[in-house]
């Protein structure tokens, strides 16, 4: 168990830079795997099914699985899931590198996402229970950082070790360069990160599991496969049906909750309006995100034809933009301004986006990287006033023998938005492009969907825009001997950053 918050460990700045790495090498992961399909297309042979299955069978077993490996780490602890999360990550990510063909390759991806679902709800939740409240915001915003880092370095990372092609092992080094991060994570989070559990005695509610599993899949499965399978129409009543799973789900968890109080989803959370409103803001900021990465992606690499280092190359502003923007909106912004900050990021996202729209149209497909840097930063530098403060918004007033539970509410429901983004672009992107395009016709087709996408992800910024009043308006002032609330097994604890 941890000592109280309130005599911090000072080991807990290494810990912090081991969870930190592993939730980066994470989000690398998501994104680099795109920029090396056509490489392992052509070398190992995998088909377009096989293909659609290396990128979604990731997401399907990590989003399927962050709310249940949150519960785990409340139960057995949250070092202890972490270790075995990314000693499981390294092992799935060695299993993808060796790969003898594509069907192994899919299962090891499969497995690789499961593995990080069990690692990457613990960062939040060792955080929430290690860093005493005055060090949180500078925290959250390093945190920020990490995300706008993690959300560019993927496909230039990819692009880099695709066309360098070390040691002539094609695109396995994508995955192979996690073995040595994932080990020297496993050592050093063994002699730095402090355990930490929920305060009482919680067991693993099965049947949660199971309907929180099969909800998300019937949710995520249809939208993953839909335009491969020419979005039939069993997928539609898949989807439909989830919505009864989700209400069984709910029905059962109160049943759970009165009879011995260890619920998988703790639906006592959605009574904190911080929270509750920070969810659905995540949900939907998932779904711009989904939408505007990948319709960005196709634009340029099919529709200018740029190389995917160039591509990769072209997104560095916007990286830097939002760690930039990160840092400072939760160090310098938020505790002055408040809620003002992230309402300003969605704005100022939405900007970037009008400038990019009017850029392709003006530009044509003879716009270079340099022109689209302005609508790059500016967006790079509204998701990072967004991204930073917002976690520590919904964070802020959970318990912390819930911090595992909330943590993974948090990152699945970002998986979910993402996802129903990804399904949103076969409708938005793709049905705006012919079928049988001449080679003159794909610059000005795919720039003409490009625009008309952007479009739809500022109507879902303005959504964003319009939540963002449930949001808590600004940060309370700590009184110095101020109240503090109790840990039924360490005793008094500083209470987390409130937002009134």
């Amino acid at each position: 168990m941890t000592s109280p918050v309130t005599t911090p460990d000072r080991r807990r700045w290494f810990a912090l830079a081991i969870v930190m790495t592993a939730a980066f090498m994470d989000l690398v992961d998501v994104t680099i795997v795109n920029i090396a399909i056509p490489s392992i297309q052509r070398d190992a042979g995998a088909t377009v099914s096989q293909i659609q299955w290396i990128t979604a069978g990731y997401a399907l077993a990590f989003a399927a699985g962050l709310i249940t490996g949150g519960r785990l780490g409340d139960i057995y602890g949250r070092k202890r899931l972490f270790l075995i999360g990314i000693a499981g990550f390294t092992l799935a990510s060695a299993l993808c590198g060796f790969a003898a063909n594509p069907e192994m390759l899919v299962a090891s991806r499969i497995l690789q996402g499961g593995m990080a679902a069990m690692m990457v709800p613990q960062v939040l939740s060792i955080v929430h229970a290690t860093f005493p409240a005055e060090e949180r915001g500078k925290v959250f915003g390093l945190f920020g950082m990490i995300v706008g880092l993690g959300a560019v370095s993927g496909p230039l990372l990819g692009a880099l070790l695709t066309e360098w092609n070390l040691f002539g092992l094609e695109w396995r080094p994508i995955f192979l360069i996690n073995l040595p991060v994932g080990i020297a994570g496993l050592l050093l989070g063994r002699r730095f990160i402090s355990e930490s559990k929920a305060p009482r005695a919680l067991k693993l509610d099965l049947v949660g599991v199971v309907l929180v599993t099969l909800g998300l899949l019937m949710l995520i499965y249809p939208l993953t496969r839909g335009r491969e399978l020419g979005w039939p129409v069993w997928g539609h009543v898949v989807m439909g049906s989830s919505v009864l799973v989700f209400g069984a789900l709910v029905t059962y968890e109160k049943y759970k909750t009165r009879r011995d109080g260890s619920p998988l989803v703790e639906l006592s959370l959605f009574k904190v309006k911080s929270f509750a409103a920070g969810i659905a803001v995540q949900v939907v900021f998932g779904v711009a995100l989904g939408v505007f990465f990948l319709v960005w992606t196709m634009y340029m690499q099919v529709g200018l034809g740029w190389t995917a280092l160039h591509a990769g190359l072209t997104g560095v502003p916007f990286s830097i933009a939002v760690s930039v923007a990160a840092g400072i909106s939760v160090q310098k912004l938020v505790p002055r301004f408040g809620r003002k900050v992230l309402q300003t990021g969605a704005l100022a996202m939405i900007a970037g986006l009008l400038i990019y729209i009017w850029e392709a149209g003006r530009y044509g497909a003879g716009i270079t990287s340099w022109q689209m840097a302005l609508p790059l930063v500016v967006m790079g530098a509204g998701m990072g006033l967004i991204v930073a403060p917002l976690t520590d918004a919904v964070l802020s007033d959970v318990p912390r023998e819930h911090a595992g539970s909330a943590s993974g509410l948090i990152n699945t429901t970002q998986q979910m938005g993402t996802a129903l983004g990804l399904g949103l672009v076969s409708v938005v992107f793709f049905g705006t492009i012919g079928d049988h395009l001449a080679p003159t016709e794909v610059g000005q087709a795919f720039t003409d969907a490009f625009s008309n996408s952007l479009w739809y992800v500022v109507g879902v910024l303005a959504v964003i825009f319009l939540l963002m009043f449930a949001l808590p308006g600004r940060p309370a002032q700590h009184v110095e001997g101020g109240a503090q609330d109790a840990d039924p097994e360490t005793g008094p604890v500083e209470k987390a950053p409130e937002l009134v």
